[in-house]
């Protein structure tokens, strides 16, 4: 225990380097002194940003980890249920009608697409609990069947679309903190708020979960009840997280499963280390794009393309890796 304790102090010093140098980098360096616009750049757009994305990296680190132990597979991501698919539908239909609105500083893109991850929260839940029950093999197929279905109707809208629609759909589907602000951030909190502490005290369910449903149950937990909080808590931060920065792959896999080689298997200490590690590491890859776009004197590259270019490699290592077969 001890090892996990200094371990996490070390996870926390770290997180509170990353948000304090962060904002300083971009395509030109701000130092902490400046005055002006610089200053007006380093407070008003670089923190923000900075703060977005670990919230961001945070909720997506937290539902790969509770996703993982609900299906007690480390290769499961939090995109796994479609709600990734149906925040993107919502977004794809909202961009294709061209509609510009904004409510309470929500734009109407964001909105939409929260209305399609709900909407895929939904249609998930609700054909698990037909079959009867709330079996964990027929929520994963569940939510690979409403997936790939909803891929194929953005897939149609994006033909049917014109170029600048199109593209504006591919551009929002590779994932940017690009436009990230302090409503934004106001946006994101309550997401990370109830879903964090939800997962927290769950804590003691998904270490029973990672060893066997049948042993949970020896012990009296509720697994119907406990399964479906999971299953709401990590959707709702997905479909907040992608709602209003778009889909960012990868960091829900890469996170839970590092950290779990730091600090080890038990969720009391794993849920605060995927919290730290998922939000310093795509803040630091947030603030990388900034940088390399400066260099280069090119067009931004957004997060979830780098992500993406990360993640791709380390789920193929992951899988060789992987001792026996692939679980439901």
């Amino acid at each position: 225990m001890r090892k996990q304790v200094i371990t996490l102090s070390l996870l926390l010093i770290a997180a509170i380097a990353v948000l304090l140098l962060s904002p300083l980098f971009g395509m030109a360096f701000i130092p902490f002194h400046a005055t002006g616009q610089e200053r007006e750049i380093l407070m008003g757009i670089r923190l923000p940003r900075v703060l977005c994305a670990f919230a961001a990296g945070s909720m997506l680190a937290l539902s790969g980890m509770a996703f993982q132990a609900l299906f007690r597979n480390p290769l499961a991501t939090p995109f796994t249920l479609g709600v990734s698919s149906g925040a993107a539908l919502g977004a794809a239909l909202f961009i294709r009608f061209g509609i510009a609105f904004s409510i309470l500083g929500i734009s109407g893109t964001s909105m939409a697409a929260f209305i399609g991850a709900l909407l895929s929260i939904l249609l998930v839940y609700g054909l698990t609990t037909l079959k009867g029950g709330f079996s964990t093999p027929t929520l994963l197929l569940s939510g690979i069947a409403i997936s790939f279905f909803f891929s194929s109707l953005i897939l149609f809208i994006q033909y049917i679309s014109g170029l600048t629609h199109s593209f504006s759909i591919v551009h929002w589907m590779m994932g940017t903190l690009s436009t990230a602000d302090y409503s934004k951030l106001a946006n994101l909190l309550p997401f990370l708020g109830i879903g964090g502490l939800l997962l927290t005290f769950l804590h003691r369910e998904m270490n029973l979960f990672m060893v066997g449903e049948d042993i949970a149950i020896s012990r009296g937990v509720n697994t119907g009840l406990v399964k479906k909080l999971i299953f709401l808590a990590a959707s709702l931060m997905v479909g907040g997280v992608v709602a209003i920065c778009g889909p960012i792959g990868f960091v829900g896999m890469m996170s839970p499963h590092i950290c779990r080689l730091i600090v080890g298997a038990d969720h009391r200490f794993l849920t605060p280390a995927t919290f730290l590690f998922g939000g310093m590491f795509l803040a630091l890859c947030d603030t990388f794009t900034r940088v390399l776009s400066g260099l280069s004197g090119g067009a931004e590259l957004p997060v979830g393309v780098l992500t993406a270019l990360l993640g791709g490699p380390f789920f193929i290592l992951l899988l060789l890796n992987r001792k026996g077969g692939l679980d439901l």
